[in-house]
């Protein structure tokens, strides 16, 4: 008779064992040696640092939501990262575990490799443009022999003023075609999902759960698009967008505060506000760099501490400094700290792709300013510091709790 663990050990598919908040409590040797981590290093991170950039996305928006609302799912595709960073297409079922009290108490994840469907899919839509590429080179060849020859001058001039917006884009169209792929159009089918529970179930109790979640799916979605958007904007070439005019952006900063703490019912945000004169800036990217930096604080501060948001302008230079206590910022992880897609360790219940410092970097470059980092063991900050020729003297102390 075959021994129980060592089927489950040398299975021909991947099992991996999920707390609920996501963290890996075991996988088998065959994800082990998938992966190239060893067993110690899986059991000590979350399933989504297995998972590559356009993985986490859906991660996020999918695959989370939809399985808190089934409590099971199939056949979902699924790009793993392995320990050298390669990417490895596999598809995954996972069901909830519960105990009798219907609590979820583990999530179990079978994933199988997909890399030759994919593969399949990629030589079928290669033959498809293919395809349509002779079309239109047949439909050229129609054409009178001065416009072909104009043309072609034309698309030379084109690809070499291309080349280097190639070169530098190539990595961020993959990761956009991922988007699109996933994490665009499967939300429709978590949304979908839900619209079908409540359509069968008259439980109101159950309803508004579902209606929550489905109303946090689009907000999270909204969030993803309009993040990839400002990275969009800023890889392509077009830089952040910034409407400069003056404006009062004391009251600017305090309302961001207000909203960030209102949504989050453990924090606690102290703020100090010096700006009585008219600041030229565009307030809201300021808003959204503040927003982004007093979000960021508290999700990696240290829980009950206060985070510090403290602002003014002195000899023609604003400031802006956000301070959370808590532990250093390891050398490894600020180096690549404002770079997109990058993350520090992440919380069971923290949402997003990594983009908030590196937009709020960008903002800041687009205000000819710049965005600074200070860590120690007692506490971090980030410093916003732009050029400004209004002269600023009162003091305005307020609490957000």
């Amino acid at each position: 008779m075959d021994d129980p663990e060592e089927l489950f050990e040398n299975a021909p598919c991947a099992y991996v064992s999920l707390h609920p908040s996501g963290r890996i409590l075991r996988a088998n040797q065959t994800l082990v040696d998938w992966l190239g981590y060893s067993k110690e290093e899986l059991a000590g991170k979350s399933f989504h640092d297995i998972l590559s950039a356009p993985g986490r996305i859906f991660y996020e928006t999918h695959f989370a939501p939809l399985l808190r609302m089934q409590g099971f799912f199939d056949e979902v595709a699924l790009d793993l990262s392995d320990a050298s960073g390669t990417t490895l297409p596999v598809l995954a079922n996972a069901r909830e575990v519960r105990d009798t009290a219907g609590d979820t108490h583990s999530v179990r994840v079978a994933l199988f490799r997909a890399r030759q469907r994919r593969q399949y899919e990629r030589e079928l839509l290669e033959a498809r443009r293919a395809a349509e590429k002779a079309r239109e080179e047949l439909a050229a060849l129609n054409a009178s022999l001065e416009e072909r020859v104009e043309n072609a001058v034309q698309k030379r001039i084109k690809l070499e003023r291309g080349l280097w917006y190639e070169r530098q884009t190539a990595k961020l169209r993959e990761q956009f075609v991922a988007v699109l792929g996933h994490d665009l159009r499967n939300p429709l089918a978590s949304i979908r999902s839900g619209a079908e529970i409540l359509a069968r179930d008259p439980d109101p109790e159950k309803r508004e759960k579902v209606v929550t979640l489905m109303r946090s799916s689009i907000a999270r979605m909204s969030s993803l698009i309009d993040d990839m958007l400002d990275l969009a904007a800023s890889r392509l070439g077009k830089g952040m967008a910034v409407e400069m005019k003056a404006v009062e952006l004391g009251p600017v900063i305090q309302q961001v505060v207000d909203e960030v703490v209102a949504g989050r019912e453990a924090a606690r945000v102290e703020t100090q506000i010096d700006l009585p004169d008219p600041i030229e800036c565009d307030e809201g990217r300021i808003g959204q760099l503040v927003s982004n930096l007093v979000g960021n604080a508290i999700d990696h501060g240290t829980e009950g501490e206060a985070v510090r948001v403290v602002s003014g302008c002195s000899n023609g230079v604003l400031t802006i400094r956000v301070t959370n206590a808590g532990g250093p910022i390891p050398p490894d992880v600020r180096v690549r700290l404002f770079q997109p897609f990058s993350r520090a360790e992440v919380r069971a219940h923290q949402k997003g792709l990594g983009l908030g410092l590196f937009i709020a970097s960008e903002i800041a470059r687009a205000h000819k300013g710049k965005l600074e980092v200070e860590s120690d063991e007692k506490e971090t900050s980030f410093l916003f510091k732009m050029p400004q020729k209004a002269s600023q003297t009162a003091t305005q102390t307020t609490k957000a709790t």
